[in-house]
Order: C-alpha cells, then structure tokens, then sequence
C-alpha cells in the first residue's frame, strides 16, 4: 500500500488542535491561533529532547560505556542544542502580538500557565535539578501543586506524567558521573590499589600549578601598575583557596568526579581523552541553551505584557528571570572553568600510554 506524506505526518489530526477551549477554529481569533500553534510546537520539541535525553541516559548509565557509542551520543547532544536553539526563535512569532492582541484572549488562561507544561518539568528531572533547588512560582509554592487538577477530583495527566518520571532513576547527571567516574586518572582506576594516592597527587600538583600560574599573573599586574598590590594579592589567593576547596571536597565520590572533570579537559589532546572531554563541552553548550531558552522567554513575556502577574499567579518576569539564573545542573562542569591554565603550565603527564589509540579506556 503506497504511503501518503498527510497519512505518515498525521496532517488532518494536526491541523484540528488549534480550537482552543472552544475546539472550534471559527470562534478563536487569529492572535490566538499564534499563541497556541507556537506553544503546540515548544511542546513537540520537549518531546524530542525528552526521547534524546532518555537515550543518553541509558548509554550512559551502561558499565561500562560502549567506545563506539561516545560519537552517537556527542551527535545526539548536538541535537539537544539545536533543539533549543530552534525553539528560541519562536519567540519572535509570539512578539508580534501587541500587548492588547494578547490582553483580547489572556483570561481565558486563569490560572493555566506555561510552567504547567509537563514535559518541560520532566526535562529538568531527568537532568537532574534537585527539588531543594526549585523556585516557588507563587500562590502554588510546590511545583507539583500546580500540575493537579484544579477540580481536584481527578488525576491530571501532566501531574502523572511527572510522578513516573520521578521514579525514572538514575539522572543524567547521576549517569554521567558515574561515567566520569571511572575515569582513568594518571593511569589510575578507582579500584585499583592507591587509587585515592594518586588522584590526591594529581589535584595537589595541579593546586601548586594553579599557585604558579596565579603567582604569574599577579607580577603582571603589578608591573602594570595595579593601584593597591596588597589587595591584588589577597585576591589572587584567595582564587588558589578556592580551587583547593572546590577539588578537595569531603565527598570522596564527587572529589574523583571534579578530578576526572580537570584531568579531561586538562589533557583533552590526548586521544582517549578527546571524546569525553567534547562531551563535557556539549554538555556545557546544550544547559546554555535551555538558559538562552528561559532568558529569551522571560524577554519575550517582558516585551508583549509587561511585569504583570503571571496567569498562573507566578510573579511572572521576576519568576522566569530567577529560573535562567539559578536552574543549573551540571555546576561542577560549569565551575572547572574558573580554574583552569594554560597548557605550558599543566604539570606534566610521566607516562601518556593509557591514553593513546592502542589502549582502552573504560570511562
């Protein structure tokens, strides 16, 4: 039987969910039309990263890690990027409603609200954004308040579809550090005898690297003429203590995982380090663009309404600024940066071997 492109898109079903409440197309109006086609397309795009972030989870998740799925899965956080980059732009079709284009339709919404979208809150558990670390939007201080039926006499879907996904363990922060995890540090893995030993090694040679390279600097800015040198000094160590405190944590697991994060990115030109440390990088550059995300909506909301209180009851701007700021998952690949240096300053590496095409690495 030949296959028709409206059969295998389902075009006729597509074309019939743009009634609103009214399920009725005659009696919306055409700004309101936008309002729901753009939200109706944010939602398809959460689908597919949703289906990208379950597979990347499950690979990583795996112990060990296939080598030759590292490459499917840099492609797949590729596409997480691209998604959201897409999504990005849609905003732009939402600004062109005015304020009172808007303002026509708005109170159909009480007390409906984009942070009801469901797939969007699975999204940020199965990264792995701790409840603790959520912002409360308001008249609702729980975010799974909000995603009851408001009759309460049923279950709504969205707050099903967020009570599974609680229990769809581990995270893909969890996964990934696992991964990372059994990293090979100097050589070294972490059920090996002196493993402990050797990453403590690592870490104190890369803190006195870290003392060198700051030393180094601080004389630059002096001879350049820095106002106050005592003070200048004060803060430079102080960025050494902190590079101390951030890799010397109390927590022996996250301390090899912070290791494993420098020692990557500190090395990257060697060849088993090449993949995780791009990796690493997307990782980086797919959570930017979900900030890029909720920044742009926050402007775009700003931009068409103003600063008025949310329909859901949120504080509105004020709630979708908070949430670019604070809403981060991967910190510690975020926070390696701070202390990184130059190449010619790392200390040097005694034997490569381990690292090179001919070894393996389980990570």
């Amino acid at each position: 039987m030949a296959t028709n492109y409206w059969d295998y898109v389902r075009v006729e079903e597509l074309l019939r969910l743009q009634g609103g409440l009214e399920d009725d197309e005659s009696k919306v109006s055409d700004h309101e039309v936008v309002f729901i086609v753009v939200h109706q397309v944010f939602e398809l795009w959460f689908k597919l990263a949703l289906r990208e972030l379950t597979t990347l989870r499950d690979l990583f998740n795996s112990s060990p890690v296939p080598e030759n799925a590292i490459a499917g899965a840099s492609a797949s956080m590729d596409r997480l990027t691209r998604i959201f980059r897409a999504a990005v732009s849609h905003f732009e079709v939402v600004e062109s409603l005015n304020t009172r284009d808007y303002l026509d339709f708005r109170d159909k919404l009480f007390p409906a609200s984009g942070f009801q979208s469901a797939q969007m809150r699975e999204m940020e558990i199965i990264l792995g954004l701790p409840d603790d670390e959520r912002i409360g939007m308001g008249a609702k201080e729980k975010y799974l308040d909000a995603l009851k039926d408001p009759s309460g006499q049923s279950e709504s879907p969205a707050h099903a579809r967020v009570m599974a996904r609680q229990q769809d363990t581990p995270t893909l922060l969890t996964a990934v550090g696992n991964w990372l995890h059994r990293t090979p540090i100097r050589g070294s893995q972490p059920d090996q005898a002196g493993d402990e030993a050797i990453v403590d090694g690592f870490l104190e040679d890369y803190v006195a690297a870290v003392r060198s390279s700051v030393d180094e600097t601080l004389a630059t800015v002096i001879a350049a003429g820095a106002s106050d040198p005592e003070a200048m000094a004060k803060r430079y160590d102080a960025e050494v203590e902190q590079a101390r405190t951030f890799f010397f944590c109390d927590d022996k697991r996250l301390r090899r995982i912070r290791a494993a994060v420098l020692f990557i990115e500190s090395y990257r030109e060697l060849p088993l380090l090449s993949w995780p440390r791009k990796i690493q990088a997307q990782l980086v550059e797919f959570e930017q663009s979900m900030i890029i995300f909720r920044q742009r909506h926050a402007r775009m909301v700003e931009r068409v309404i103003g600063r008025r209180i949310g329909t859901g009851g949120s504080s509105g701007v004020d709630y979708l600024d908070a949430t670019a700021l604070k809403y981060r998952v991967f910190k510690d690949l975020w926070a390696v940066r701070t202390f990184q240096i130059r190449a010619d300053a790392l200390p040097p590496i005694e034997d490569a071997s381990p690292y090179e095409f001919n070894a393996t690495f389980d990570a």
